[in-house]
């Protein structure tokens, strides 16, 4: 008898596994944005994981087993990818950098992170490219298996752990020379010092190299080159060598030279870019991460109040560079700097975007098919038979009003249903 009823127990749970995996969706919004175009009266049909079909009704063979969610009034879109993120930071006006690196605990760093990321999900951001740990080691590479294995909510991750920078460059600093400090990233100098931390990173899990290509550390404090030409070059050929691309940090217009001449796949902020760098990086294929909501958060944390105030010379200077670049035809990513300014408000850098003159169709496609194209995900970011089922709706047409990304009604991550409104 009791071996019937062990018998019994497995079959259930066979059953269970086989009825898991073989769930059906059939997702019926008003219009769906694949990732590149819009399309009305088109529904999309999930089967476990992955996108089984999408298009005309007509076109779909609909199983009896399938669960409808009625989606009207919205866009099906991919779900969305963040990439510039900390989630081990938090707002700097709650707590300078200097104070979330110096006197906040690994635990309450951690505890806060497993928060953001799902104010994250949550807000329509299926995948994040996570930049840097900021002291907290490789706590990152916990947090994307915690959430790999189903232990909390959260976006996939792709993280740089501890990201890199030449020694000295970086903070926190001290004027008590015999002071011994965390440093927010690590530091590593020449061809064998920059090849050790690399390969020490992708071991302990990094996805991508994050180097800061300049920094605060020049005289009196301004932007300078930190690495010369030849240690990026080496960066990225031995990042490359595993299949990992390297990303930049770049302020400065020396810095963002020497790593468009280095071969770098990213360069955030870009603070430092001019038609002739921009030009120089559209050739080469290296995508800009601009970075623009921090930018305007830190203003804002200084005293500035938008719509109000003068704009204030960085704000002015953003506008520059990402006309510029729009000019130039760089390829744009989508990412914040988030952490800097609240998670879960991803959404912000699009609004920017657009309001900086990039057409709203363009927006939707850098946080979706172009990222992920850039940050080579595959079967991410568009809507697309055999695809995973990361999708997410929204109230209304954001090609028309981008607005409506930060109003979500639905977020799927690998087929399962996270938020449904």
């Amino acid at each position: 008898m009791k071996r019937k009823a062990i018998l019994l127990l497995i079959s259930i749970l066979i059953s269970l596994k086989i009825f898991a995996q073989e769930q059906y969706f059939l997702l019926k919004p008003d219009r769906v944005f694949d990732g590149k175009d819009i399309h009305t009266n088109w529904w999309v049909l999930v089967k476990g994981k992955k996108i089984e079909a999408v298009g005309d009704p007509s076109t779909i063979k609909i199983p009896a087993s399938v669960k409808i969610i009625e989606l009207k009034g919205t866009t099906l879109m991919p779900g969305m990818i963040e990439g510039h993120s900390h989630l081990f930071l938090h707002p700097y006006n709650e707590a300078s950098w200097n104070d979330q690196v110096l006197t906040e605990s690994r635990a309450e760093r951690t505890a806060r992170a497993v928060e953001h990321a799902k104010a994250t999900l949550m807000a329509g951001f299926t995948t994040i490219r996570d930049l840097g740990t900021e002291g907290a080691g490789y706590d990152d590479v916990g947090l994307k298996s915690a959430i790999n294995k189903g232990i909390i909510p959260g976006p996939r991750m792709l993280v740089a752990t501890r990201a890199i920078v030449a020694t000295g460059s970086y903070g926190p600093k001290s004027n008590v020379t015999e002071a011994v400090l965390p440093i927010g990233a690590e530091q590593a100098d020449g061809s064998e010092g920059l090849t050790r931390a690399i390969r020490s990173q992708i071991g302990y899990g990094a996805d991508v190299i994050k180097l800061y290509a300049d920094y605060r550390w020049g005289v009196n404090g301004t932007a300078a080159p930190t690495f010369t030409l030849d240690e990026l070059k080496t960066a990225v050929q031995v990042a490359g060598s595993s299949g990992r691309q390297v990303v930049v940090h770049s302020g400065t217009e020396e810095g963002m030279r020497r790593a468009i001449a280095a071969g770098v796949r990213t360069i955030e902020h870009g603070d430092g870019g001019t038609p002739e760098i921009f030009k120089q990086m559209k050739v080469k294929s290296i995508a800009l991460c601009p970075t623009l909501a921090a930018t305007e958060a830190i203003s804002s944390y200084k005293g500035w109040k938008k719509g109000i105030d003068a704009d204030p010379e960085a704000v002015k200077h953003k506008h520059e560079i990402f006309t510029e670049a729009l000019k130039a035809g760089v390829t744009i990513c989508m990412g914040g700097d988030v952490g800097v300014f609240t998670h879960g408000d991803n959404a912000r850098e699009m609004l920017l975007m657009a309001e900086y003159g990039m057409k709203n169709i363009d927006v939707l496609r850098s946080a979706t098919s172009v990222n992920a194209d850039v940050f080579e995900l595959k079967d991410l970011g568009n809507i697309k038979a055999g695809y995973l089922a990361d999708i997410i709706a929204v109230e209304g047409n954001p090609a028309e009003d981008i607005k409506v990304v930060k109003q979500v009604r639905l977020v799927m991550k690998d087929g399962v249903v996270y938020l449904q409104k």
